[in-house]
């Protein structure tokens, strides 16, 4: 072996990641944000069927005749309404667990643990926690995740190419460092901008929705007092809450105005 790094393989695979980004590059609604999807949007809401489905049948649901069943229906659906709906078929249930979560996966199917409404506490802080997961949904962040991870498998098979020549422990060592620089340099980084985004976009829509944009930074606020500590934000897939509570204050004068044009009665 003579140790040398092959640079053909590389700058292939340079050159097809910026065709295959600009190949399948889309917009973010609200934020304008140009990022990579190459999934079908009928095969994503297809996916996000078959996993909420498999979550309801794994969990306890509350029945949909409670009042937090119903509460949660009547936020979701004034939500819905003012999203950016690209035509889903919502559906909105509560899941009896001490879990602090909600999600919405693709195709607009929406969750919420009982675990999280002492955080949420009212239906403006419902609205900024379940506006939140449905921009997820409406950003297409999971499958924009998806189509990084592919880029990023692909680039390591082109590095494991271009070594080929080199000494197997060189090449364990090199391997490693580009693992962890695509963890810590890419996925990480897009991750914690996902939440950020969804954070932004999911306080437009409970604005649009008529519902408290001020209960937002409270929302976090209550959050950061049931947290037991948080990793550093540089290690974790989502921004501090001290972060988040910063960018709310940031966005609010845009959702004040938006309150102030379509909420006035």
């Amino acid at each position: 072996m003579d140790g040398k790094i092959k640079l053909l393989p590389i700058l292939l695979f340079g050159l097809y990641a910026v065709w295959y980004f600009f190949d399948h590059r889309q917009t973010v609604p609200i934020t304008g944000r140009k990022h990579l999807v190459d999934i079908n949007p009928t095969q994503e809401a297809a996916m996000g069927l078959q996993s909420y489905q498999q979550v309801l049948h794994e969990s306890q649901v509350a029945p949909a005749s409670s009042k937090l069943v119903q509460t949660v229906r009547s936020v979701g659906e004034r939500l819905a309404k003012v999203s950016e709906d690209p035509g889903y078929q919502w559906d909105f249930n509560v899941l009896v667990s001490d879990q602090v979560n909600a999600f919405c996966l693709p195709g607009g199917k929406v969750a919420v643990y009982t675990g999280i409404i002492p955080v949420a506490k009212t239906d403006d802080g419902l609205a900024i926690v379940m506006g939140h997961e449905i921009a997820h949904a409406i950003a297409r962040h999971g499958a924009e995740r998806m189509a990084q991870q592919k880029l990023v498998q692909m680039g390591e098979i082109a590095a494991g190419v271009a070594m080929s020549s080199m000494d197997s422990t060189k090449q364990q060592g090199i391997m490693v460092a580009l693992g962890l620089g695509a963890q810590y340099g890419i996925l990480l980084p897009f991750s914690r901008e996902h939440e950020s985004e969804a954070d932004h976009m999911g306080l437009v829509f409970a604005t649009r929705a008529c519902f408290d944009p001020e209960e937002a930074p409270k929302v976090w606020e209550r959050m950061a007092a049931m947290s037991h500590g948080q990793p550093n934000q540089f290690m974790s897939t989502h921004p501090s809450h001290e972060t988040r509570i910063q960018q709310f204050g940031k966005w609010m004068p845009e959702a004040l105005e938006i309150k102030r044009k379509n909420c006035s009665n």
